[in-house]
C-alpha cells in the first residue's frame, strides 16, 4: 500500500461530543486511531518524557507523590493563568508530534484517524489532512454528558468550554459533520458505518 491511498482523516470535536466514540466505532471497522490526547497523557504519567521538564518550569508541587502529572491542579492553573498553558504546551506538544508520526508510520490500514480535540485551534494541521470530521451536538448535551461521566460542576464544564474552540468554528472546518445529540448509541452507529464504507473500511 502506498502513502497515496492512504486516507489522512482528522477527528474533532468539543468535549462531550462523542468524539472516542466515533473513533472507537472507527477503528472496529479497521481504522487505526491516533489520540492525540492519550499520547499527551502517556506523557505525563509517572515515567512520562513530559514530567522533568514540566517539574522545572512549574515546579515539584504540579507533581504527584508517585511522579505524574497533578492534572486537576495544572487544569485549575492554565485557567487562571493563560500563559501558564503555553509553557505547558511547548512542553507536550512536540513529544506529542514526533509519537503521532511514529504510529502514522507504522500503520498498515488504509485511513489514518487523527484524533485530535484542538485541531481547529492548531492550523499546522489541515494541510496534513485529506477530510475533517467534526463531531457536533449542543452544549448543553455536551454539559450533561460530561456531568454524568466527569462528576464536574456545571462552573468548571463551560469553562472547558470556553478554552475550546467555538462549536460555530469547528463547522466551519469541516468536510463533514456528525451531529450527535441523541442518548442511543444506534443511530451513531448507523451514520459511522456509512462513512466507513466511504472512507474504504
Amino acid at each position: 500500500m502506498t502513502a497515496r491511498t492512504i486516507l489522512r482523516l482528522g477527528l474533532t470535536g468539543g468535549i462531550g461530543s462523542g468524539k472516542s466514540t466515533v473513533a472507537h466505532l472507527l477503528q472496529q471497522r479497521g481504522a487505526t486511531v491516533i489520540d492525540a490526547d492519550a499520547i499527551s497523557r502517556a506523557c505525563t504519567l509517572e515515567g512520562g518524557a513530559a514530567i522533568p521538564a514540566i517539574t522545572q518550569a512549574f515546579g515539584p508541587e504540579f507533581i504527584t507523590p508517585g511522579g505524574a502529572l497533578d492534572r486537576p491542579h495544572m487544569r485549575d492553573h492554565v485557567f487562571n493563568h493563560p500563559e501558564a498553558r503555553q509553557v505547558l504546551e511547548a512542553i507536550v506538544h512536540p513529544l506529542v508530534r514526533a509519537e503521532i508520526q511514529r504510529q502514522a508510520a507504522a500503520s498498515g490500514s488504509p485511513c489514518l484517524v487523527f484524533d485530535v480535540p484542538l485541531l481547529v485551534e492548531s492550523p499546522e494541521w489541515r494541510h496534513q489532512l485529506d477530510r475533517v470530521l467534526v463531531v457536533d451536538c449542543s452544549e448543553e448535551t455536551q454539559i450533561r454528558r460530561v456531568t454524568e461521566r466527569n462528576g464536574w460542576n456545571r462552573g468548571t464544564i463551560e469553562a472547558v468550554l470556553r478554552s475550546q474552540s467555538p462549536r460555530a468554528r469547528r463547522l466551519v472546518a469541516a468536510d463533514t459533520v456528525i451531529f450527535n445529540d441523541g442518548y442511543q448509541i444506534e443511530p451513531l452507529q448507523r451514520l459511522v458505518g456509512l462513512l466507513a464504507d466511504e472512507f474504504g473500511l
